[in-house]
């Protein structure tokens, strides 16, 4: 499999001054794994921006730091970013052993169309959108598709135990989870909103009332001359 190339430079800036860093296209990263050295690295903004759209967390990068003679075979960890602008502020990048299982959260991709959907008044609820596994590390899927197209009637579900996989990949999500169901809109929550619309509309016309009469009323303060 043909993996995406991300070149990085070995960084000396730590701490608090990274942040000057970010100003200049650059953000700050970590290498770390078993029996792996840490290196804090230094990658270009807009690469690690593409890579991580491209990779996920699940497809292999071959990390290529300046000076070495052979890239690295990594996993994205940790992402992290400025909650509020989506900035990348850090990475964390896991060195893998290709032959040593890992463990991962791989997404779930809805594909098809639910014939069931068509019905009136019907909706199909997503409960899981990834599951965990374990695999050797160039054997974990970028994502698992889930076809919907056999869900014809209300309340039929697709459990976690219905995936496909390859024998390589060993599911480790309890089968009995359900990733998607068809479901028709509750009655009692159709009728429960009427009888709040209802409640509310007898309320504001008490208080329209009870208005008309305080202003109907004749005062019944004393003057004094």
């Amino acid at each position: 499999m043909e993996r995406t190339e991300l070149d990085v430079l070995k960084r000396e800036i730590k701490g608090k001054k990274v942040r000057f860093l970010r100003r200049e296209g650059k953000t700050p990263a970590n290498l770390y794994g078993h029996s792996v050295e840490s290196i804090p690295l230094l990658v270009d903004t807009k690469q690690l921006a593409q890579t991580l759209a491209q990779a996920g967390k699940t497809d292999l990068i071959a990390l290529k730091i300046e000076g070495a003679k052979t890239p690295r075979n990594v996993l994205v960890r940790e992402v992290q970013r400025n909650v509020l602008s989506g900035e990348l502020l850090h990475v964390d990048f896991y060195q893998v052993r290709m032959t040593e299982k890992i463990k991962a959260d791989i997404p779930l991709v809805l594909i098809g169309e639910a014939p069931a959907l068509k019905k009136k008044n019907v909706s199909l609820i997503h409960i899981t959108d990834s599951v965990h596994i374990e695999a050797l590390p160039d054997a974990l899927p970028h994502n698992i598709e889930i076809d919907i197209s056999n869900l014809e009637e209300v309340d039929q579900a697709i459990y976690v135990k219905d995936i496909q996989l390859d024998e390589k990949v060993t599911l480790l999500t309890d089968p009995e989870q359900m990733i998607a169901k068809v479901e028709e809109a509750r009655r009692e929550a159709v009728v429960e909103e009427a009888e709040v619309e209802e409640e509310v509309e007898a309320a504001e016309g008490a208080e329209a009332e009870a208005e008309g009469e305080k202003e109907a009323e004749p005062s019944t303060e004393s003057t004094e001359e």
